[in-house]
């Protein structure tokens, strides 16, 4: 398995139009970070601007498939989508410039060696090295969250977690070497700091761990061995299997080793280790006033004290907060009871051989006391108890003891032995975006009333267009708002004259018949005429189209050039495709040219989903809404039943439909089963299509995605399995037998597999189809 892997990362090197080094004087620009790129030898890396967030950019390292970061330049200052490039300056240093201005993130390195390259080696390792391979700089000398086969983690390296594992600027747990030379995890948040692996209630030595070293050094090799020089060491659960390794320490504060493995028709990272068991045990799992609860079936779980909310209900590490006043007086408090629940740290006092009563009394007495732990101590013989000043660290797991919690008599007697607000984690935070304000340079009085004058003339043009557009406006039943340059309202007349009364026709829908056009400019056009159905969802799916497409900009969605809303008239005009729809031609394609349409259809949709200034779900994915143009060039059109969010919905993200939308076949599970909606429905269709176009078999025509899942899973050589699903056409192609070809058609197969999995979750979005198309065809 491993060595087929292999081959394929060595046939990406070959095809990849992305370099293996940058040279002194050289820059990567961010508008490029599809294409400037740096990859290892063995393509197992590559290394590039990674988008984080709306507008936001870090320079990262990351596995090539699947796309998993592992190193980050600038984590906790994203760079500007626009001007933003990494450079190797002729005096040897490399920085990371935001738009154009600001250097946010550098190595500090001087070289005058004509000989100067940042390269990325075979073992993940970003170098900067001159001649002689003198090493001037390394990532691996400056980790963030996770260690690679072989990098050292030192007395002056850290691992620092990420926020979230949507947000990855620093979060607030550190594995580290301390000052006594053991390995250990800190929590680190605002608030408060706490080391809480090893246990810090355990001596060092009874576990093996030996203090005041000299040397301070920990490494996971390529076999899955973790040695620490302070006597800690494990091996994975695939110890000595050859396997891609990584050990990460991830965003809910725990350190664990992954392997990647095969699952399926897909590579994934599966856990083979980890440092904590009992994950209700890490510091601040949580947050405040809270409480941690673990099973293996439901996971862990976190859930508000009795009187208290959630202070930010998208991230549990804010904790919760009271939804009550202080008792004043020790007369107006009780003590709820949570048994089996301890509240690690912040301790007032510790009472031994004392009464429950004394406890109460005490805690009552004291304006600081938020409560106590109360237990019996077996060794001792005695009964004690520790007060506790906060409520934080809180577990439920089954350990000996009870706490009570100070609370108002009137909570006290609502209390019925739970929790509240529990969901479960953690909770998935989202990127915030990238705001940034940028001082303008070299500014001068002329520029300044330049500028005013001009923004008084734009000020009155714009008031002039707002007022005559608010007068046409009103001849139609809706306000429909030009949405970009080029964009126009045509009369029923114009356009009636244009197609000649409608006599050519070209294509038809259940709501719609299309024809050709042409316009006073000359230009060919396809005008869409919706039927007179005089309801509600036709004027809705008008409205959608022109509010959607006429907002956009790509080279694979149809052009839309006007609308005419006309009395009872709906129309849309939009470019003419020489080609049709590839519903018609199907037949006719050569594999180049399949490839090209479904690489060229995923660039269309990824622009909807996480490019365009409002984010869409076409919803409506099917050979019929994907036009050729004259050199067979894909462009994605019909958005009658589109739906647009602001941008900063994510892929995860629910999008709310009152009713069904798409054509059977093509249609996500989501849809039939009432499951939430996301941006996952438009990919499932995708890979319909994609299938469809390499078969030549129709979604209709049985159950296709089970049927080629079913071919790839009981022949073992790739070459039989494609035999039997491939189109007839191109086998009759004379490149059929290519080997290369072969392999993409594997490639391209597996993709479309992968996004028509019925688990939406288990789906890649756009952008990483897209990515997985242009590293593997």
């Amino acid at each position: 398995m491993a060595a087929g892997f292999l081959l394929v990362l060595i046939t990406i090197v070959i095809l990849s139009s992305s370099t293996h080094a940058l040279t002194r004087g050289s820059s990567l620009l961010v508008e490029n970070k599809d294409d400037q790129l740096i990859l290892s030898p063995n393509a197992l890396f590559t290394a590039g601007f990674h988008q984080v967030g709306q507008n936001a950019y870090v320079f990262a390292v990351w596995y090539t498939s699947p796309i998993t970061l592992v190193w980050m330049a600038n984590r906790d200052a994203p760079v500007n989508g626009h001007s933003s490039k990494l450079s190797l300056s002729k005096d040897g240093n490399l920085v990371l410039i935001d738009a154009g201005q600001y250097i946010i993130w550098s190595t500090q390195t001087q070289s005058k060696s004509s000989s100067l390259q940042l390269k990325l080696h075979n073992s993940g390792n970003l170098v900067l090295q001159q001649e002689d391979q003198q090493i001037l700089w390394q990532s691996f000398d400056h980790p963030t969250d996770t260690l690679l086969p072989n990098q050292p983690l030192t007395r002056n390296t850290q691992l620092v977690s990420s926020r979230s594992s949507s947000n990855c600027s620093s979060g607030f747990y550190k594995l580290f070497f301390d000052n006594d030379s053991i390995l250990r995890l800190l929590y680190s948040s605002p608030e408060t700091t706490s080391l809480y692996w090893p246990d810090p209630r355990v001596r060092t030595y009874s576990i093996g761990r030996f203090q005041y070293i000299d040397k301070r050094r920990a490494t996971l090799d390529s076999y899955g061995q973790f040695n620490s020089t302070d006597g800690f060491s494990f091996v994975s659960a695939d110890f000595g299997a050859p396997r891609f390794r990584m050990m990460r320490l991830d965003t809910d504060g725990n350190v664990r080793v992954y392997s990647l493995v095969r699952g399926g028709s897909m590579m994934k990272w599966e856990i083979q280790g980890q440092a904590i068991t009992e994950i209700c045990r890490i510091d601040g799992a949580c947050g405040p006033n809270s409480l941690c609860s673990y099973t293996r079936d439901s996971g862990r779980k976190c859930s508000c004290l009795h009187g208290f909310k959630m202070v930010n209900s998208q991230d549990w590490s804010y904790g919760c907060e009271p939804e009550f006043q202080m008792c004043k007086n020790s007369s107006d408090c009780d003590f709820i009871v949570l048994e089996y629940a301890e509240f690690y740290g912040y301790d007032i006092s510790f009472h031994p051989n004392t009464s429950l009563d004394a406890c109460k009394k005490d805690c009552l007495q004291d304006k600081t006391c938020r409560g106590f732990n109360f237990a019996w101590k077996a060794d001792g013989g005695y009964y004690f108890c520790f007060l506790k000043s906060s409520l934080r660290n809180g577990y439920q797991m089954g350990v000996y003891g009870t706490m009570y919690i100070k609370l108002p008599k009137r909570l006290v007697s609502s209390f019925n032995g739970i929790g509240q607000s529990s969901l479960s984690c953690p909770v998935v935070t989202p990127p915030n975006p990238l705001i940034r304000s940028y001082e303008k340079r070299n500014d001068t009085k002329p520029l300044g009333f330049m500028l005013a004058t001009g923004c008084v003339i734009g000020l009155i043009e714009i008031t002039c267009i707002v007022f005559f557009w608010y007068r046409s406006s009103k001849t139609s039943r809706q306000n429909y708002i030009p949405a970009s340059t080029g964009f126009r309202k045509f009369t029923y007349r114009e356009l009636k004259q244009a197609s000649r009364n409608f006599s050519e026709e070209i294509g038809r829908g259940g709501a719609s018949v299309v024809y050709k056009a042409r316009l006073k400019d000359k230009r060919i056009a396809a005008i869409k005429k919706l039927k007179n159905n005089n309801n509600e969802q036709g004027e809705d799916e008008f409205q959608a189209e022109i509010s959607s497409i006429g907002r956009m900009n790509h080279m694979n969605l149809i052009q839309t050039w006007g609308y005419c809303a006309q009395g009872k008239h709906r129309l849309v005009v939009y470019e003419y495709m020489e080609n049709g729809s590839l519903a018609n031609n199907l037949v006719a394609l050569d594999w180049a040219a399949r490839l090209n349409i479904v690489t060229g259809t995923a660039k269309g949709l990824a622009y909807l989903h996480e490019e365009c200034l409002e984010w869409i779900l076409h919803c409506d994915v099917k050979p019929h809404n994907i036009l050729l143009d004259a050199n067979y060039n894909p462009k994605v059109a019909d958005f009658g039943l589109s739906k647009r969010s602001d941008r900063g919905i994510g892929d995860g993200d629910q999008w709310n439909f009152s009713m069904m939308r798409g054509t059977r076949g093509y249609m996500a599970p989501e849809w039939v089963l009432n499951l939430p909606i996301t941006s996952k429905v438009d990919v499932y269709s995708y890979g319909v299509v994609i299938l469809e176009l390499i078969t030549g078999r129709s979604p209709g025509d049985g159950n296709l995605i089970n049927w080629v899942r079913d071919q790839t899973q009981t022949q073992t050589q790739t070459q039989c399995w494609l035999e039997g699903i491939i189109d007839p056409s191109i086998k009759a192609s004379a490149e059929y037998d290519d080997a290369m070809m072969m392999m993409m058609m594997e490639n391209v197969v597996r993709i479309a597999l992968q996004c028509t999995e019925e688990d939406s979750e288990a789906r890649p979005t756009m952008s990483q189809v897209l990515n997985m198309l242009q590293l593997h065809t």
